[in-house]
């Protein structure tokens, strides 16, 4: 850091507001505002993180932390007046610029008011919204879908009147006060902890019974008013960008579809956590901060006039283009699944092993349009290197290339530690490297099942291990997706050592979802089916002579390309499977009837199990 914390009291009308500051005067100003029932001192680990580069600013909400509370309480807590409290923050701590706004849950609630209502106008230079709808936002989306109802709308509304049991209990008189004064304030940080997967014994402030109890006028002051009579000129006046924690169980992400309307040229970006998000991704939010904060300083970047139809979404291409994959072919996915890819992955940490070509680049390439970072890992340093470097075009905030065999045990181990150290917890792991292996038993030999069973099954076990170690110890969730192969399911007297690999990754895929759910890791089994890839170039033949085994490589390249279902295919299934966090996805039509056939006919099967496949 540059400087210790530095407190100080700051006068708007009758209260005191204490606000810390980190960092150099001189540097561009970030105000960041807490939510219910917190104080200030929940931002402290983002604002370590950002005080080197800027000057950061904690502030407690009246009758919270240690400021002062209104008298009466009833009324004082009117956004009209939380926002004369911002104005005196700004006005002592950043005279002659204007700040940049961060707010959590009720901090952005107020945070989007601050943005849209003309005295705040010059005060502000861009706003970064985290679990906290403006409630005239919220009012239009609650009378739109009451104006004209349809299932999916009337589910929506249903859901998050669900969500929102806590509003109706914090409207009750007396009781929640006396809740938060009682049992509920001292147990409060124990199911925050659960709740989370926080230390339990680290919550940031001894005041909570009091802020909570205090903080009930908020939803009093507010709430009703604001969603039975929402402002129709509710319209930003600054950049914005939205953060959504996708677990959220208080807020559906629903409530922001409509959110363009009111903030041309908004950013989205999405985060696989629940509510707290400042104490449980602080290093994603300080670098997401950052980087806005950056883009926005001095009227720099796309501004809040931006037309609707040019809003800006974390992974999209320059200029609105449309994406092409590497064969040249126009991305098939519709509008509607690049939004949702989008809001889903865009700054998500996403490794993909095999990603030096096939479906591992595809994939690589699928993630990155999304806005994902991307680890491209692949035994190729070449390879991988050129996934790393094309991601980076078509949409990744970044991308890196490791070289890596997922045979290795070892080798496994040092790429998992260098990838916590250097890039963090990854949020997606692809476990898709392998290798083609044919012919039958009896001409296989003991070193060919080893290399096989090596590669395809051994390479996801550390892959899982390892990985799937550090998304526990997070604490936050995340997705693993293993690449096995109808072959996991399609028996076949030519293929017996690949098809007992993928069998393998298949049950071993069921059995970890069952274990990992516990953990909200979800785990995806992928099954290709005939994919023009370079696999079969590179397979090996077993019991065959070296110029048979070019032969029939060719022969089967050849077969394959007349095939020619794309990788990009199979590479949208990998992202809609984790998007729905499916358990078993057969890709390709011939996938899909085996699998069908498996459990309808086995008996079929097993007799088309006798032909030989051209791999």
């Amino acid at each position: 850091m540059t400087s210790e914390p530095r407190e100080r009291l700051v006068r708007s009308g009758d209260i005191e507001l204490c606000t810390v500051e980190y960092g150099a005067t001189a540097h561009p100003t970030i105000v960041l505002v807490h939510g219910y029932p917190d104080s200030k001192e929940v931002w402290n680990p983002v604002a370590e993180r950002l005080a080197d580069r800027f000057h950061v600013v904690l502030y407690d909400v009246r009758g919270h932390g240690r400021s002062s509370a209104p008298t009466p309480l009833r009324g004082g807590f009117r956004l009209e007046k939380l926002t004369d409290d911002f104005l005196a923050v700004a006005d002592a701590v950043s005279p002659d610029r204007p700040v940049h706004l961060v707010g959590h849950d009720w901090g952005s609630v107020q945070g989007w008011e601050f943005a849209i209502v003309g005295r705040t106008e010059g005060r502000m230079a861009s706003f970064t919204s985290i679990s906290g709808p403006s409630l005239d936002h919220f009012g239009h989306w609650i009378k739109q879908r009451l104006k004209r109802p349809t299932p999916r709308g009337t589910a929506q509304l249903l859901g998050q009147g669900a969500k929102s049991w806590y509003v109706y209990a914090l409207h009750t008189p007396v009781l929640p006060e006396l809740a938060w004064r009682g049992t509920l304030g001292r147990q409060w940080p124990k199911l925050l902890a659960r709740a989370e997967r926080l230390d339990p014994g680290a919550y940031p402030t001894d005041s909570l019974p009091q802020d909570a109890a205090h903080g009930t006028w908020l939803y009093r002051d507010n709430v009703r008013p604001r969603l039975r009579h929402p402002r129709d000129d509710s319209y930003a006046h600054v950049p914005v960008q939205l953060i959504t924690p996708i677990g959220d169980p208080f807020l559906s992400p629903r409530l922001y579809d409509d959110l363009e309307r009111w903030a041309p040229g908004l950013r989205r970006r999405t985060l696989p956590t629940k509510h707290w998000v400042p104490r449980t991704r602080p290093d994603q939010l300080a670098e997401w901060i950052s980087e806005f904060v950056t883009t926005h300083e001095d009227g720099a970047g796309p501004s809040a006039s931006t037309a609707a139809n040019g809003a800006v979404r974390a992974g999209s291409g320059a200029g609105g283009s449309p994406r092409r994959a590497r064969s040249g072919r126009p991305a098939t996915r519709s509008a509607r699944d690049k939004a949702a890819y989008a809001e889903r992955f865009a700054g998500q940490l996403v490794l993909v092993t095999g990603a030096g070509s096939g479906i591992g680049r595809a994939t690589s390439f699928a993630f990155a349009e999304a806005g994902a970072c991307v680890i491209a890992v692949d035994r190729d340093a070449e390879a991988a290197g050129r996934t790393a470097e094309l991601s980076r075009l078509v949409g990744a905030p970044d991308a890196w290339a490791e070289t890596a065999d997922v045979s290795d045990e070892q080798a496994m181990e040092k790429l998992a530690a260098r990838v916590a150290a250097e890039y963090g917890v990854v949020d997606v792991l692809v476990n898709n490297a392998g290798i083609g292996l044919s012919g039958s038993f009896l001409d296989t030999s003991t070193e060919d099942w080893r290399k096989v069973l090596d590669v395809n099954l051994w390479g996801v076990i550390h892959g899982c291990r390892l990985f799937a170690q550090q998304m526990v110890d997070r604490g936050q969730g995340g997705h693993i997706v293993n690449t096995a192969s109808a072959a996991a399911y399609q028996p076949s007297r030519a293929l017996p050592a690949y098809s007992t690999s993928k069998a393998a990754v298949l049950m071993l895929s069921e059995c970890l979802r069952a274990e990992l759910s516990a953990h909200d890791i979800g785990v995806t089994a992928i099954c290709p089916g005939l994919v023009n890839t370079n696999i079969t170039a590179t397979a090996r033949f077993a019991g065959v002579s070296d110029s048979e085994q070019e032969r029939l490589r060719a022969r089967s390249s050849r077969l394959y390309r007349i095939r020619n279902y794309p990788p990009e295919k199979v590479a949208d299934a990998v992202l809609g499977a984790v998007l729905r966090n499916a358990a078993v996805v057969p890709v390709t039509p011939e996938a899909r009837g085996a699998q069908l056939l498996a459990r309808l006919s086995p008996k079929a099967l097993r007799a088309m199990a006798r032909i030989d496949p051209p791999l």
